[in-house]
């Protein structure tokens, strides 16, 4: 057994260690990137008794298979999926032991695309400007690739029955079975500029297309003319923009993008749109919602409670399991 915790990795594919990214990027010319799914990252550190923003896996496609060196606490969230251990399911969305050795395959389900794996404690890879999160632009970050050992910060003992072997903590934390297909917006910058060409927004369904990564997502489907024809100059654009480039596809930009861009902003994603864009698959079809910035505000702050609920449910049954098993 080595003497740093780790996870051994025995099968991924775009799988890498990530965080809720490089905040400190973007006044330094670098895109923020991290976790596509905000909210699923961070259900899954506080499961496992984390913090917010510590290190974990995003794997995106094809799940991960890995064995860790000691025994751990995990919490997998993110796209519909049932983890394993030792090819015996074990639910989602909830804290779940792990003895040193034990196999854990986590795959991604066709009902979501991004699936997320925290560790008590979080992993030890190297960060830049306060980030572990991966930026493909400059060649930063940490993969999880077969026969690759993930250090972790620290082990946790795990959260089971010492008679029975069986993890005695379940949350219940509720879930959407299958990603929403309705994507909430608020008005761009530049939605003064399309007239009664917006409402082709709202009318019509899009497809997903193949062109999708952290940098953006492209969709198919009618897209609105401005009534102006003065040239866009490039300008700082937010996370979740939706830009109308010429062609028959609208470009949703993600959290790799870069800072500037010079294409007409119609509309942006709402926070928690952003997380339902981080899940979607090509060939999806969606439609785009208008709603306000208070109504869109009222929902982020009712996630970051319901998120806070989630991390003292954990803390107080990790405090409770720790002071009856003293001693044992």
């Amino acid at each position: 057994m080595t003497e740093r915790p780790c996870l051994l990795v025995d099968a991924a594919r775009a799988c890498v260690v990530t965080d809720l990214g490089r905040t400190a990027g973007p006044a330094r010319g670098l895109a923020i990137n991290g976790a596509l799914d905000q909210f699923a990252a961070r259900a899954a550190n506080a499961l496992a008794a984390n913090s917010p923003n510590d290190p974990l896996l995003e794997a995106t496609g094809f799940g991960v298979t890995f064995r860790p060196t000691h025994d751990v606490l995990i919490a997998v969230t993110g796209a519909p999926a049932q983890p394993s251990i030792d090819g015996r399911p074990h639910s989602a969305w909830s804290p779940l032991s792990v003895r040193a050795g034990q196999t854990v395959h986590v795959g991604v389900s066709e009902a979501g695309l991004r699936a997320y794996v925290a560790v008590h404690g979080g992993f030890a890879v190297p960060s830049l400007l306060g980030s572990v999160a991966p930026d493909s632009m400059i060649g930063f970050g940490t993969e999880a690739v077969p026969g690759a050992g993930l250090p972790l910060l620290r082990s946790r003992p795990p959260l089971v029955n010492p008679v029975f072997g069986a993890t005695i903590f379940h949350f219940g934390v509720p879930r959407q079975p299958r990603v929403p297909t309705v994507l909430d917006v608020i008005d761009g910058p530049d939605a003064g500029e399309f007239g009664d060409e917006l409402d082709k927004l709202f009318a019509s369904p899009y497809c997903v297309t193949p062109r999708i990564n952290h940098v953006g997502m492209r969709v198919a489907g009618p897209v609105p003319q401005r009534s102006v024809t003065g040239e866009v100059l490039s300008r700082g654009v937010p996370v979740g923009a939706i830009e109308a480039p010429a062609g028959d596809e609208l470009l949703v930009l993600m959290r790799g993008r870069g800072i500037t861009a010079g294409y007409p902003v119609l509309a942006v994603l709402t926070s928690a749109a952003q997380d339902v864009a981080g899940q979607l698959r090509p060939g999806q079809r969606i439609r785009f919602r208008r709603t306000t910035a208070a109504a869109a505000t009222a929902v982020h702050l009712e996630r970051r409670r319901q998120l806070d609920r989630i991390a003292t449910r954990a803390r107080s049954a990790f405090a409770a399991h720790a002071f009856f098993t003293k001693g044992r």
